[in-house]
């Protein structure tokens, strides 16, 4: 009696072993009815897998967190925005009917069901389908950062840009402690330069341009910001300047005093191979940094101009008797 017993326990384990083993491959082998998942920041889905960072503030397309997916099978989908604590935040597409097989997406703005902007921190969106009697947890860190990038300092290598086909000048920065963001160039209210850098502190250049056009000779100021990579930016009032003049090609001494039919030399600075010059009746083109001319037979004040696509430079050639 006591083999039958021990026997029949036997083999009672062994089918509840067997069971279970089936179950678990059952489970494996079974499809999740929830696939194509992916967290991101702004509405178009992202092509790269990143971190999800976003600022519900700055009016950019980075404004908001997009959760997308797909369903196996028609369900009803609530998707619950939770905080670290797993506290719910936000809800949205409450018990919505959804198609299998076709993209669904959901926006979280960063805000709450009442409109309250939420802390700055870390959210987690959780997916519940209710015909599958299962929530998703998404382990998707979701960042909302509402705070712009601070620049410390800013100031250009050299104060002078002779403008030309590769020319530019270089301004240095630094940004606040461990701040990871691209620096920016504005001339007015405008962008010229994105910087490709997220470094607290680089280089950033600017070719004398605004949106491929040339700019008059002149004196820039500029504003120096950034964006941080939640899209927030460095407001107006925060920016530091640095002043740069621009110029095409500039002649030194700017006045040059000799005696009628003699030589002199002045200096040319330009980016370009070539540029024309102007001196009384006289004109011609040359290359290189050292212009020398004979002056006039006749006494008397001249202006030797020199130029460059339109952009001169003049000096003041006064001619003395012999």
């Amino acid at each position: 009696m006591q083999r039958v017993l021990t026997s029949v326990t036997l083999l009672g384990l062994l089918v509840a072993t067997a069971a279970a083993f089936a179950i678990t491959e059952y489970l494996k082998l079974k499809k999740s009815p929830l696939y194509a998942v992916q967290v991101s920041a702004g509405v178009a889905p992202s092509l790269h897998p990143q971190p999800v960072l976003f600022s519900p503030v700055c009016h950019c397309k980075t404004s908001v967190a997009r959760i997308g997916l797909k369903l196996r099978h028609p369900d009803r989908v609530k998707v619950t925005i939770v905080d670290s604590s797993g506290r719910t935040i936000a809800t949205r597409g409450s018990d919505r009917l959804l198609g299998a097989h076709t993209p669904q997406h959901f926006v979280w703005d960063g805000r709450t069901d009442s409109g309250a902007l939420v802390r700055d921190g870390v959210y987690y969106a959780w997916v519940q389908l209710a015909n599958a009697r299962h929530t998703f947890k998404f382990a998707n860190k979701i960042t909302v950062d509402t705070k712009p990038p601070e620049v410390r300092s800013a100031s250009g290598l050299k104060p002078v840009l002779f403008a030309g086909p590769g020319r530019s000048v270089a301004i240095r920065y630094a940004l606040g402690k461990n701040e990871k963001a691209h620096a920016l160039v504005y001339l007015g209210n405008r962008k010229v330069t994105l910087g490709r850098l997220t470094r607290p502190s680089a280089k950033i250049k600017w070719n004398g341009r605004l949106q491929y056009r040339q700019l008059p000779a002149g004196r820039y100021v500029l504003s120096i910001g950034a964006r941080d990579l939640a899209g927030n930016e460095t407001p107006a009032g925060e920016r530091e300047h640095v002043t740069v003049v621009l110029r095409y090609i500039d002649v030194t001494p700017g006045r040059v005093t000799v005696r009628s039919g003699r030589p002199f030399t002045v200096h040319v600075e330009t980016a370009s191979k070539r540029y024309t010059w102007r001196l009384g009746h006289r004109h011609g083109g040359r290359r290189g940094k050292r212009l020398r001319l004979r002056a006039p037979t006749t006494p008397g004040t001249y202006h030797l101009v020199v130029a460059v696509n339109g952009h001169p430079a003049t000096a003041v050639v006064q001619v003395r008797a012999k």
